[in-house]
């Protein structure tokens, strides 16, 4: 009972240190961290999670049995933490995004913008509480908001009554992530785990329609600017377990599954709008619930074999975005419809270690990883689905002879390709939006087996 009080009390300890970083990071996450027009709706473009380690190996972690590093994607893994020991990983990633769209008019062209971003990407640490028992804490992306675009209208009846009118669509920010959670391992070949999951952040989109060379003169067009701003504060909860069928020193097979619960988001939506003609001004600002957007629940399950050179495992990720969502539908951007639908993804990565035990030669003793990633992305376009795949690959770098702590650098390459090339948005042939991004992470993994020793000094 002791050490659980002087466990409890550093928990504290470290939940108060993490604060400022946790404020900074919500902070710097304020700015953009993607650049796709496919992030216009709902929550946005949705993040991968984990930490760097598993985002060069696919995404794949459900299962990733680990007692020197922190495991955010299954809360099961919290108990396995070793005792007297304080596992902590810190993250950041860049992006480089490539948007490609063929414009059809009198000519076909094709339309290419690019977009760079930096940021915080994770935070997270686990720590024992008793024997069996741990607890994690991390603080993560969730999605992303960041696109800008603008649609000409030239139809005859606008542009010969009225003058030129353009519309202009822009919009950032994020939800982040943040679980608190403990791990319970009755018996070494198994751990179950619950992780409370708050949903925090928000989200701004506006749209201009611009009137210029006006050709009546008279003064009776407007041009409008509107914002719409989403507050997002929500509690959800997610479960997990792992079973180690194979644990020995040679050789460790793991199987393992997390739930998460859905539910209504509804966050708190404020919508400003500004009219403005060549004779009068017009401000108005409403605040209301936004429609009833529920999160999905998700299924994810996987295996991980590791022994002293690999290491690989392959995830499931199911989400039912579809039929939580079967009545919902957005539409913006002139007429495009945005509906929900149901998502598949498998994840699959190998590492390999030459030979950790190699004091002469350091490139030995370096982790080297790959991984792929295949699935949906969770709306659909005027009726066409998008799918999506990544390729990653990356390298850890143990900063000490026979330690555990490592830096460790990731790389990805993404690719979204819409089922139809066109859709048709009040009657007018438009082309869809194709994109590539390259990604890179580095993270810092920590293990301290000193955190809860006590010093004798004589």
């Amino acid at each position: 009972m002791q050490a659980l009080k002087t466990n409890f009390f550093r928990l504290i300890i470290a939940i108060v240190l993490l604060l400022p970083m946790g404020a900074a990071a919500q902070t710097l996450a304020s700015s953009v961290n993607t650049y796709s027009p496919y992030s216009m709706y709902g929550m946005g473009e949705l993040s991968t999670p984990g930490n760097a380690i598993q985002r060069s190996m696919g995404g794949v972690g459900v299962a990733m049995f680990s007692t020197n590093m922190t495991n955010i994607m299954n809360p099961a893994a919290y108990g396995f933490t070793p005792r007297q020991s304080f596992l902590f990983n810190f993250g950041i990633e860049g992006g480089h995004y490539r948007n490609k769209q063929t414009k059809y008019g009198a000519t076909n062209s094709e339309v290419e913008t690019a977009y760079n971003s930096i940021n915080i990407h994770d935070v997270a640490f686990q720590m024992p509480l008793a024997k069996g028992l741990g607890l994690g804490f991390s603080l993560s992306p969730y999605s992303n908001v960041g696109y800008s675009m603008y649609n000409d209208d030239l139809t005859p009846g606008i542009a010969g009554n009225v003058g030129r009118v353009r519309y202009q669509y822009y919009g950032d920010g994020d939800v982040t992530d943040v679980k608190l959670g403990v791990g319970w391992s009755p018996f070494s070949r198994l751990s179950i785990g619950a992780a409370l999951v708050y949903y925090w952040g928000n989200i701004s989109r506006s749209y201009n329609a611009m009137v210029s060379n006006v050709i009546t003169g008279s003064g009776e067009f407007s041009s409008t600017v509107g914002t719409d701003t989403y507050d997002v504060s929500k509690i959800k909860a997610q479960f997990g377990i792992m079973f180690n069928p194979i644990l020995n020193a040679e050789r460790v097979l793991t199987f393992a599954a997390t739930y998460d619960l859905g539910g209504a988001i509804e966050p708190d939506m404020k919508k400003y709008v500004y009219v403005d003609n060549l004779l009068t001004s017009v401000v108005r600002e409403q605040n209301e619930k936004s429609l009833p957007l529920r999160l999905p629940h998700q299924v994810a399950a996987g295996f991980f074999y590791q022994d002293s050179k690999v290491r690989f495992g392959v995830d499931y990720v199911y989400q039912n975005w579809g039929s939580q969502n079967t009545d919902y539908m957005e539409s913006g951007g002139k007429g495009v419809h945005v509906a929900y639908t149901d998502t598949h993804t498998i994840k699959a990565g190998f590492e390999i270690i030459p030979r950790f035990t190699d004091v002469g030669n350091y490139l030995n003793r370096m982790s080297y990883r790959v991984g792929a990633r295949y699935g949906d992305y969770y709306q659909t376009f005027g009726g066409s689905k998008v799918k999506q795949y990544a390729i990653t690959a990356g390298i850890g770098l143990p900063v000490q002879l026979f330690g555990r702590s490592s830096v460790d650098i990731g790389f990805e390459y993404g690719h979204r390709d819409p089922a139809n090339d066109t859709i048709m948005i009040n009657d007018v042939k438009t082309g869809m939006v194709k994109q590539n991004y390259f990604k890179m992470s580095i993270g810092l993994t920590l293990f301290n087996d000193r955190w809860f020793y006590r010093y004798k000094y004589e």
